[in-house]
């Protein structure tokens, strides 16, 4: 009952700061919003920007027509748009209202003098290298076809009449058989669900920010001997232990609160879909917690005072954020680092995380949530031996 009462009362504390409450519940919705959208592109979320391509043509043609239309296709992210002159085309690419121009001259296609211009908008010279290889690989691939066939028809002109016949509706069925048949070429690798950069700094923020107890555990502990509310309490009938159990409970009461308050946020300010199975995240999070609740004691049990304290508790939460992936994802390290991860607790929550953010049976959580349940119990045994000495 003591403890709990102890307990209550430093979470009331943090809550009545300020301070903690910018840094530990509005900071990390912050950088969610600033990294998530940031770091779109990298990530699941993002997606090809799609390409406006403005095209006039004095006189289509069959090659003309072809290529617009093979531009324009569903499979392309590529937008074409019909101009009626070229000045209209160069009004558009002028006000930038198309990403690139292309402008096909008369005979295009069939002259080989004719070639084809493309205009980029500044800042779309990729998108044109693009379209420029498209346009010259389907033309080289339009003039080897009509080559063939008019030497194919070339030397069977010299053949009897009949079969001439015979050649030509072998080679339109053959043509023909080529241009219908769908064929894949490259094999697609197996879909993968993933996470959007929103998802993964979420779960990352959360991860990194609720290690900040850690910290603020350590903190308060040498708080309440510097102004000997401790050594009052202890002339009470309060055992130590009670008291150790009180910073304890204390530091995983705010981390609660902490991260409950930053899921309902991020759920419903940024839309951030933390997975179908809610009590799989609190399943991960009670472990996570409670590693972090052991932590904050190692750091009350191996500092003297709270500048030490807040020194080696900020250090060694961004050690652990830069290592378990809470800067950046962990698929951007080389091999020997996510090896290294692995010595980290917000590592594996963050990896649990995003997991259940995918859809993940229950099966896969056990071995993250013994991991961090190890972490908890070495560093309650470890800095509880030393704690007891120095408070006695």
């Amino acid at each position: 009952m003591k403890s709990l009462l102890i307990a209550v009362k430093d979470a009331k504390t943090h809550l009545k700061d300020r301070k903690a409450i910018l840094m530990m519940i509005l900071m990390p919705i912050l950088l969610t919003v600033i990294l998530g959208s940031a770091l779109k592109g990298m990530m699941g979320g993002g997606s090809m920007p799609e390409t406006i391509l403005g095209v006039y043509t004095p006189e289509a043609n069959a090659m003309t027509a072809s290529i617009v239309q093979t531009l324009g296709d569903d499979a392309l992210v590529i937008t074409v748009e019909q101009a009626k002159s070229e000045k209209q085309l160069m009004e558009w690419i002028e006000d930038r209202e198309v990403h690139i121009g292309l402008l096909l001259p008369d005979g295009w296609g069939i002259d080989a003098k004719e070639r084809a211009v493309i205009l980029p908008v500044s800042g779309q010279e990729t998108g044109a290298a693009i379209i420029r290889q498209l346009i010259e690989t389907y033309a080289q691939m339009s003039h080897a076809i009509t080559n063939s066939t008019i030497s194919i028809m070339t030397e069977a002109a010299v053949l009897s009449s009949k079969d001439r016949t015979a050649i030509q509706s072998e080679l339109a069925a053959s043509l023909e058989k080529v241009v219908n048949e769908q064929r894949n070429y490259v094999n697609e690798p197996p879909e993968e669900e993933s996470v959007s950069s929103m998802q993964y700094y979420a779960a990352a923020m959360a991860a990194m920010f609720l290690l900040f107890n850690a910290m603020a555990g350590g903190k308060s502990f040498h708080q309440e001997r510097r102004s000997e509310t401790l050594s009052r309490l202890l002339m009470t009938p309060t055992t130590v232990h009670s008291v150790l159990a009180g910073k304890f409970i204390g530091t995983i009461l705010f981390a609660w609160i902490q991260f409950l308050i930053f899921m309902v946020a991020t759920r419903f300010l940024l839309n951030v879909d933390w997975g179908s199975s809610i009590m799989q995240i609190l399943f991960i999070t009670f472990f996570y917690i409670f590693s972090v609740a052991g932590l904050a004691m190692v750091v009350a049990a191996f500092t003297s005072n709270e500048k030490m304290a807040d020194v080696v508790g900020t250090m060694g939460v961004q050690v652990l954020a830069l290592l378990g992936g809470s800067m950046l994802p962990l698929s951007l390290f080389p091999e020997i680092m996510r090896k290294m991860a692995m010595a980290t607790p917000n590592s594996w929550a963050l990896t649990s995380f995003t997991s259940i953010m995918t859809g993940t049976p229950w099966s896969t959580l056990w071995l993250p949530a013994m991991v961090l349940f190890g972490i908890g119990v070495t560093s309650i045994f470890i800095s509880s031996l030393r704690l007891r000495r120095r408070i006695a």
